[in-house]
């Protein structure tokens, strides 16, 4: 199972909600203050900030939690200051890592980093040391159960997709960033439901690990995403099977 498992990921967020919900309402939405921030306050005209609420929403978010992000952003309940970076680095075995990153302290953010890839036997790496080896997309999730897989690719396809396939029980659709709302829209007009939508980060090439270098791997994607400030990790890890019960 690949460590950049669509699927698998949204599966791994929607099982740890319960245990760390607090942390990740933060994160969502920190990422909605930031979009709201640098665009428009309206979701209906800034389409990064409808993405961030409707993901928000996937993990039931509260409302209020929702509203009190976008009114910060606004200036009404005071302010933040958070930058968006990208911080790349290289994990056990090799592996490329991505990690999408809203902080507002750069150097407090650098060093639990830093320290979070030395303890996996990886190291954090410079600006542009990895991040060739992905591309940005939209991809959505629709469960193998809501429609036959012919008629779902017709559908998709027409709307401008690039690729789908099957995986982990659901059908994985990859398009240009640009596209992903029509692709959607395209779902939503036929009464297709959508587990998911969003822009992720996919690698050109996959990296295998045996096992005691995926328990490595894991280890150091728990401890990014334990990090408050990691809204988002990518990796191009290939995990053995003996392991993939534990995505």
């Amino acid at each position: 199972m690949a460590g950049h498992s669509h699927a698998a990921n949204v599966a791994h967020r929607k099982g740890v909600v319960d245990a760390r919900r607090g942390k990740l309402f933060s994160k969502l939405c920190r990422a909605i203050y930031v979009a709201a921030k640098n665009g428009d306050p309206n979701p209906e005209s800034n389409l990064r900030l409808r993405y961030a609420i409707e993901k928000a929403r996937q993990f039931s978010c509260p409302k209020e939690n929702i509203e009190r992000s976008i009114k910060k952003a606004t200036g009404e309940l005071g302010a933040d200051n958070y930058e968006e970076v990208l911080y790349e680095g290289y994990g056990p075995g090799g592996v490329a890592v991505l990690c999408e990153v809203l902080t507002d302290n750069r150097n407090r953010t650098a060093g639990e980093l830093r320290k979070a890839f030395d303890v996996a036997g990886g190291n954090l790496g410079s600006t542009g040391c990895v991040s060739y080896l992905f591309a940005k997309k939209g991809v959505i999730l629709v469960n193998q159960t809501a429609i036959a897989e012919d008629e779902l690719m017709e559908i998709v396809l027409e709307a401008g997709a690039e690729d789908m396939h099957p995986d982990s029980g659901f059908y994985e659709i990859t398009c240009d960033p640009k596209s992903l709302d029509a692709i959607k829209q395209a779902l939503v007009d036929r009464h297709i439901e959508i587990e998911s939508a969003e822009l992720t980060y996919i690698p050109s090439t996959t990296v295998d690990l045996d096992v005691e270098l995926g328990k490595k791997m894991l280890k150091l994607r728990e401890a990014l995403d334990d990090n408050e400030d990691v809204q988002n990790v990518y990796s191009n890890d290939n995990l053995p099977d003996e392991l993939s019960d534990q995505v």
